[in-house]
């Protein structure tokens, strides 16, 4: 994809998203599409007609219907982020929890909630108990641009909801839809919020009291290790000041304000405002402060992503992702030697090489934070993390910290890696990691999708790659499943004798593709593998992504 000429620069006035007519849209727009529950619930924008009202009042209640089948009866944690639509469709979902009689717990004085932070509120009251059990939703989009909406479950393993759990909502709520609503339980936003169902708790609080439970903190304060920190305008703002005071940390917030048009951001690659922590582009503004600072990090606005900045600059996140855990294999003693690191199959060799040269085992599954959920809640699974900056990992003493993705504690790992180690995250990839298992190159363009190349990927099969090479070494592999639970990845992964490979796979949450390669063999074995990577599996007429 070619770069837009505003990519790292400050978003002009004419860039930003007219707030009033989205907020109008969301309620006045009939919908013009299904609710469609990708690897991180449904998302969509109110301008064109695929996140509305009543895509949220239908899906609370399929949620609500949802609960009653299964017998889930506690409380259901209820957040929102900073994107304008996720304040009206948490007031939406609030209406119809209300009028079902669910139990919900919101955040203390209308203050946003990270996505880990639900995970965290939702395991905690689970503990211990057999029955009562606890779940949540999360209104957010995640890093996607200002315009959007998003809304997600996750059921009282704490995580995100997995296919057939979302598969049974996202049905249910089509059919409340296609008959106009009629189904629909739901009252007034001003009578939910007096409802007795509907109680409100200090979220920051215990979740930060609890933060020492997983990272080092002490050795952090002790080596008063200088942090940046920009929230970037996420529902992680109002957290940071409280960790400082309770920690005694030198954290210094470099930027408080929370604007729905996100216009302090700096542009991304393609022209939009995103909140991506892993984009340079994004990323822009920090990076410029970045040698004010021994290490920094930002986050999206869900708080499940992170991005971590060394005085050399923005880390690539397949980078972190291999000195978190080669760091954390070495440091949680109580861990023992029995655990699998997670990640998901789009993420770097270079993790499979630190994992095996430790002696550990690999979990290798499709994109999605999901598939982590089971065996970090049992303590199976050490660490989940995936390509695009997103996390978590066990306590230290083993047991479960989140079953979702959290920006806090990848990013303060950073600083705990730091003070350890005395050397940052990036300068281990280049003086430890790089030295010993070689130095892939990694990089993932994106670009349009077709209805037909969605059909493709979706019925393509091993056996249907007849070419035996790529790039001129012979293909040792076709996977169509994860190797970790053979479950469908939704593309296809292609691998080559020298460990190189690509994948291909539909977005999630956006309308695009999205083309995975990493090369062993430098810049110009990945530009092959590039120009032969499409025409492998569409046909040789299929243009390459730029």
């Amino acid at each position: 994809m070619k770069q837009h000429p505003l990519a790292g620069k400050p978003a002009p006035r004419s860039m930003l998203v007219n707030i009033p007519k989205l907020v109008a849209s969301y309620y006045t727009l009939d919908p013009s599409g299904p609710v469609s529950f990708g690897t991180s619930g449904h998302r969509g924008c109110a301008f064109k007609g695929t996140f509305n009202e009543m895509h949220i009042a239908s899906t609370a209640q399929a949620i609500c219907e949802y609960r009653t089948s299964k017998g889930i009866n506690g409380p259901l944690y209820l957040g929102f982020d900073t994107h304008a639509l996720s304040e009206a469709a948490f007031r939406t979902s609030l209406e119809v929890f209300s009028a079902n009689n669910v139990n919900v717990v919101i955040h203390a004085k209308d203050e946003y909630t990270p996505t880990p932070v639900i995970s965290f509120l939702i395991l905690e009251h689970n503990k211990g108990k057999t029955k009562g059990f606890a779940d949540g939703v999360v209104v957010t989009p995640s890093h996607n641009p200002p315009q959007d909406g998003g809304f997600k479950y996750n059921p009282p393993q704490g995580g995100p909801a997995d296919v057939d759990i979302t598969g049974w909502v996202q049905d249910r709520a089509n059919q409340l839809m296609n008959s106009d609503g009629s189904n629909i339980r739901r009252i007034s936003y001003e009578k939910a919020r007096q409802a007795h169902t509907t109680h409100t708790q200090d979220f920051i609080t215990p979740f930060v009291d609890a933060l020492s439970q997983v990272i080092d903190i002490k050795i952090i304060q002790n080596h008063g290790i200088r942090i940046g920190v920009d929230p970037m305008g996420g529902s992680g703002v109002h957290f940071w000041g409280p960790i400082a005071e309770k920690y005694n940390l030198d954290i210094t917030i470099l930027n408080t304000d929370v604007d729905p048009t996100f216009g302090f951001m700096t542009v991304d690659s393609d022209g939009e405002i995103r909140m991506d922590c892993s984009s340079s582009f994004a990323m822009a503004n920090l990076i410029g402060m970045a040698g004010k600072f021994d290490i920094a990090w930002g986050n999206d606005p869900d708080y499940d992503r992170h991005g971590i900045v060394c005085p050399s600059g923005l880390m690539n996140p397949n980078h972190y992702l291999s000195v978190a855990i080669w760091y954390l294999l070495k440091n949680r003693p109580k861990w023992g030697k029995v655990l699998a690191v997670g990640k998901t199959l789009v993420s770097s060799s270079m993790i499979d090489k630190v994992v095996g040269g430790l002696k550990r085992t690999l979990y290798e599954v499709p994109v999605g934070f999901k598939w982590f959920v089971d065996g970090m809640l049992d303590g199976t699974v050490a660490f989940g993390g995936e390509e695009s900056a997103g996390a978590s990992f066990l306590r230290k003493d083993g047991t479960v910290w989140t079953t979702d993705k959290d920006g806090f504690c990848m990013s303060l790992l950073a600083a705990e890696i730091l003070a350890k180690t005395g050397k940052t995250p990036d300068e281990i990839y280049a003086d430890t990691l790089m030295p010993k298992y070689g130095e892939p190159y990694y990089r993932r363009v994106d670009g349009p999708i077709s209805d037909e190349q969605k059909k493709i990927l979706k019925s393509l099969t091993p056996d249907a790659i007849k070419t035996p090479t790529l790039a001129g070494l012979s293909i040792s592999a076709v996977m169509t499943t994860a190797p970790g639970n053979n479950a469908p990845i939704g593309g296809v992964k292609v691998v080559i004798e020298d460990g190189s490979w690509f994948a291909i796979r539909p977005s999630g949450t956006e309308p695009k593709m999205k083309l995975y390669i990493e090369s062993f063999g430098g810049k110009e074995r990945w530009q092959q593998i590039h120009d032969e990577a499409l025409p492998l599996i569409f046909g040789k007429k299929q243009k390459n992504l730029r």
